[in-house]
């Protein structure tokens, strides 16, 4: 690209600093700000240009350490440090102890501990026989103590900035002990390096500038006209920046959804194309609708810590509704009404108000059950939560796709058909195998596994026949289906993945990808 061509292609940023600086002069960011009132970060970008067409070289880079106020600083220097507050109350008011003065001048008693130390170290403070701090005969405050104050109010008139190259070896001591350079919200300082970085304009700017004067260039013109340009008319005294029409222009992206979440309403579409309503609730739980309203006893090893997150505030609900609570627990110690013999034990009615997140999508069937219609399908798509080391066919949480069936006339082969409908009609998959299971609420239980081409044979989720335990006991008394499968692992065969963590994949060019693929 020829000198002119180059010259033309400017942006006036770029345009100012060459018809501002000689070739051969030094400049950096700062003087940009200061001379040519470059906005923050304006500095940065116009170097990485004239650095990319060789109007400029890189002399050389130095690192300086600052010293930042922070909110605490700006505190201290608005109402003293502490050390200061601290012995002009004692000087006024008398000894005190150290919480009498936390909550007389608004201080944490950390930070009246630390003040008192540093006092009583310098020998201006000590505890009297009463356990209250007191001034030491002939005390002052420490000289020191009194500098730091003097800095902390110097920096607050420099914007709130010290450099380390403006202090004395004494200053620079005092600064860096009470600053930090992670977590300075404790600190009155942060520190901070920060690097200068010096360029110098080539030679090449010479004819640069020369051109720039023929073509009567400024780097005030105009990029973009305004509503606020019309309105004033003073558009008609600018001068406009001419449009480059061989640059590339930005890539234009039509707004979609996201591959996965298309997946997840076609099931949902699929469902209720199929007579199914669909239930929904909430992500926090009891320990009753998630595991005791299913028959799963209190001892389960389910109920360990490591695979269920519980709630610390609150931890527990206020109570359980009735008679749920009553029938569910008679089930549990010695089979209530439902003709079992129960699990007997001793049915902890506290325990059973829990808070936890739901681990499985089973509780929404389970507090579907009382007002559900006989006959009746209903269906949730369902987020879980569970202690689970995270690899390519596991989550720690995820989505099921959860449904019951009630009715008269059901049986484990009506369950077999929906279950290979998921496998098939919604996964993709071409071979299915059922394989025996055990779930304590369910009686026959069934596992149903798809072949993966790359993953090979995974599970795809359980399903089965809600025992009488569970249904007698939320009144309902016909067979009930149930299934709970992975709908995350449907996803991986339907959208062709190998990773259930590419479905919430932050790589936009990926989810594009998948999305084109289609």
């Amino acid at each position: 690209m020829d000198a002119i061509s180059v010259a033309k292609t400017l942006h006036p940023l770029e345009v100012r600093i060459l018809l501002a600086y000689e070739p051969g002069s030094e400049i950096d960011g700062e003087i940009l700000r200061s001379q040519l009132h470059f906005r923050e970060g304006q500095e940065n970008q116009t170097f990485s240009w004239l650095l990319a067409k060789g109007l400029i070289e890189e002399q050389g880079r130095t690192q300086s350490l600052f010293f930042e106020l922070t909110a605490l600083g700006r505190e201290y220097a608005d109402k003293g440090i502490p050390e200061r507050r601290i012995f002009n109350f004692i000087s006024k008011k008398g000894a005190a102890r150290l919480p009498e003065l936390a909550q007389e001048l608004g201080l944490d008693q950390k930070t009246v501990g630390s003040a008192f130390g540093i006092l009583s170290k310098e020998g201006a403070l000590g505890m009297n026989e009463e356990k209250k701090a007191s001034l030491l005969p002939g005390a002052v405050f420490p000289e020191r103590m009194e500098k730091l104050g003097a800095l902390i109010a110097r920096a607050l008139a420099a914007d709130g900035i010290l450099e380390e190259a403006c202090l004395d070896a004494e200053s620079l001591e005092l600064v860096k002990s009470v600053a930090k350079k992670r977590g300075a919200q404790d600190a009155p300082f942060r520190v901070a390096e920060r690097e200068r970085v010096v360029y110098r304009l080539s030679q090449a700017t010479a004819e640069q500038r020369q051109i720039l004067k023929s073509l009567g260039v400024t780097g005030e013109e105009l990029g973009a006209l305004t509503p606020a340009m019309l309105e004033s008319g003073a558009w008609k005294k600018g001068s406009f920046r001419p449009y480059n029409i061989g640059v590339t222009p930005a890539r234009t992206i039509p707004g979609r959804k996201n591959p996965y979440v298309e997946f997840l309403e076609s099931v949902k579409d699929k469902l209720v194309s199929l007579g199914f309503e669909e239930f929904d609730g909430n992500m926090v739980e009891t320990e009753f609708w998630n595991s005791d309203a299913l028959f799963m006893p209190q001892f389960h090893s389910a109920r360990d810590i490591h695979d269920v997150y519980s709630i610390e505030k609150p931890s527990m609900a206020k109570f359980i509704e009735e008679p749920h609570l009553s029938k569910v627990a008679a089930a549990h110690e010695n089979g209530g009404d439902t003709g079992s013999r129960g699990w007997n034990y001793h049915f902890d009615r506290d325990f059973t108000r829990r808070l936890i997140l739901r681990s499985q999508g089973t509780v929404l069937s389970a507090r579907q059950l009382p007002t559900a219609k006989v006959p009746g399908k209903y269906f949730g798509i369902v987020r879980c939560f569970r202690y689970d080391k995270v690899d390519a066919t596991h989550l720690s949480d995820f989505y099921q796709t959860e449904g019951i069936v009630l009715g008269e006339d059901v049986n484990l082969r009506t369950l077999l058909g929906f279950l290979e409908m998921f496998a098939v009609e919604v996964a993709g998959a071409k071979e299915v195998k059922y394989v025996p299971g055990y779930f304590p609420f369910t009686e026959p239980s069934v596992e149903v596994h798809i072949k993966h081409p790359v993953l090979g044979w995974f599970e795809l989720g359980g399903s089965g026949i809600f025992r009488p335990e569970v249904t007698k006991s939320l009144g309902i008394d016909v067979p009930v289906l149930a299934w709970g499968l992975g709908i995350d692992r449907m996803a991986l065969m339907a959208l062709g993945l190998n990773d259930l963590r590419e479905l919430f994949s932050p790589d936009l060019e990926s989810v594009r990808l998948r999305r084109a693929l289609q």
